[in-house]
């Protein structure tokens, strides 16, 4: 009886690793894929960069014809009241310039470490008054942009309900409702809503938008196991894309995340060891997966660290991103 047991628990285990390993053979790749990238000037300057020089690269030498920018807060209004839209201004203006589309993040959880970007100001204000400041602050940006043409969505925060990464107060879907509410009155563009692909089951965002974005990283760090790589299908990508198009109120998933940069966890680590955590190929490979997803938008996330490694005698990844 033991033998028998022990032969249907081997076969289950076959039977389950023969399914897992089919998985991997599903391929939606097609034409009508197009890539895009996220910039963002506070990451540049993080990596010693000039934001405008590595902006102005990016723009005319890669052929991306979607960007993901994004509005910090702290930097648009360091002081209350007192608002500067230089830099903002300045990126906008030169996309629309070469005809870019952009997505433009806003709120006070957008993209890049710490995750949550809050003005030093705002820090000793009460939950209403914080609350007061915020969709102030959302209003006079939507206001300021919302006859630019080259705008073609809202980014409303950044994977809003994610609790395990960031530097950032407790999730409040209240005041998050408040302000999809709010970009929904001021302005008819379609909105993105942004949630971790490997972290998030997506039950408080997906539905909730017309266009929902999913972040897709397969080589990750942590200071428990260091690195890793996931060994998720890109079929199960596809599954729930396909569910929220045909299940929910969004009308369209797309990669808003696609890691094209290593997870450096420290400052410290010099250029070429962050490039052997993150080779060429597992750049291209990447891209590969994500294709194969058949999801028909994919923004690159990397590009300032691409320039970086342009800048000091590494230009494979840069060239390679010039085919895509």
């Amino acid at each position: 009886m033991n033998k028998i047991k022990k032969h249907k628990m081997l076969f289950a285990i076959f039977i389950i690793i023969l399914i897992y390993l089919s998985l991997w053979l599903f391929d939606f790749s097609n034409q009508n894929q197009i890539f895009g990238i996220t910039f963002s000037a506070n990451y540049a300057k993080s990596l010693g960069l000039d934001p405008k020089e590595t902006y102005l690269a990016i723009l005319n030498e890669l052929n991306f014809k979607k960007l993901r920018l994004v509005a910090y807060w702290p930097e648009i209004e360091p002081e209350k009241n007192k608002f500067n839209f230089d830099d903002l201004d300045f990126q906008i203006n030169e996309a629309e310039k070469r005809n870019k589309e952009i997505i433009l993040a806003i709120g006070f959880r957008v993209p890049r470490w710490p995750e949550c970007h809050i003005p030093d100001w705002t820090k000793n204000l009460n939950q209403d008054d914080f609350k007061k400041e915020l969709l102030n602050y959302l209003k006079i940006i939507i206001e300021r942009y919302k006859n630019n043409k080259a705008i073609v969505a809202w980014q409303v925060e950044n994977e809003p309900f994610l609790k395990v990464f960031g530097i950032c107060p407790k999730p409040d879907k209240n005041l998050f409702n408040t302000e999809l509410n709010l970009v929904k009155n001021l302005d008819n563009r379609p909105i993105l809503i942004a949630d971790s692909g490997e972290l998030s089951t997506w039950i408080n965002t997906a539905g909730k938008s017309e266009i929902f974005g999913t972040t897709l990283y397969r080589i990750v760090w942590n200071k428990y196991t260091g690195y890793f790589k996931h060994y998720i299908p890109p079929i199960i990508y596809t599954l729930r894309a396909f569910i929220v198009e045909k299940f929910t109120p969004t009308k369209k998933v797309i990669i808003a995340e696609l890691q094209a940069e290593p997870w450096i966890p420290s400052s410290d680590i010099s250029l070429e060891k962050q490039a052997q955590s993150f080779t060429l190929k597992d750049f291209k490979d990447n891209i590969s997966f994500a294709r194969k997803t058949g999801i028909s938008e994919i923004y690159l996330w990397g590009v300032e660290w691409w320039y970086l490694q342009k800048l000091n005698n590494n230009p494979s990844y840069w060239e390679k991103a010039k085919k895509l």
